[in-house]
């Protein structure tokens, strides 16, 4: 769901970040039992709203909608922390969230990709394209063919996924 993903990738390459947003979706995350799941080929579209609900990722207001296909997904999660692989696969989505008060747009063609993440710090190595905007009231992100440039909080430029970062929170 849009609401708990972060869209900040730098693919073709290594990324590691520590959000502050992240800080937000923890309390999101904190109480989400334990599920781990894999699938072969899948394909799948969501439009989404939800309203704040006293459950696990629940709590934060969004809408939206995601379209994903692709060929192998696994994924663990428990609490704050998860672990997700992904084969070769595209997607496109648009959504809000009031927890950061934000939008995006996108658009991703992605060979494979493996991420980690622990409360506000997520780290993902993948090979990607990917092109999209993001704007709130923390910054802004633009990504066009995997080349990115964020500003606000966190400034960072990235080519091709290899890039440089400066976070000052």
């Amino acid at each position: 769901m849009f609401c708990n993903v972060d869209l900040m990738y730098f693919f073709l390459g290594l990324e590691a970040s520590v959000r502050l947003l992240g800080l937000l979706d923890m309390i999101d995350t904190c109480d989400r039992p334990s599920k781990i799941f894999g699938v072969g080929n899948y394909a799948h579209a969501k439009e989404y709203k939800e309203p704040p609900q006293n459950k696990p990722e629940k709590r934060i207001p969004c809408a939206g909608f995601h379209a994903a296909a692709g060929v192998g997904h696994a994924r663990a999660e428990w609490s704050i922390f998860d672990a997700e692989v992904k084969g070769p696969n595209a997607s496109i989505g648009a959504g809000v969230s009031a927890g950061s008060l934000s939008a995006a747009a996108y658009a991703r063609a992605e060979l494979a990709s493996a991420s980690v993440t622990a409360g506000p710090m997520k780290a993902t190595v993948g090979l990607a394209i990917d092109t999209g905007i993001s704007i709130g009231v923390t910054g802004f992100e633009a990504k066009l063919l995997g080349t990115s440039v964020s500003i606000g909080p966190k400034i960072s430029f990235s080519f091709l996924g290899t890039g440089l970062e400066v976070s000052f929170c």
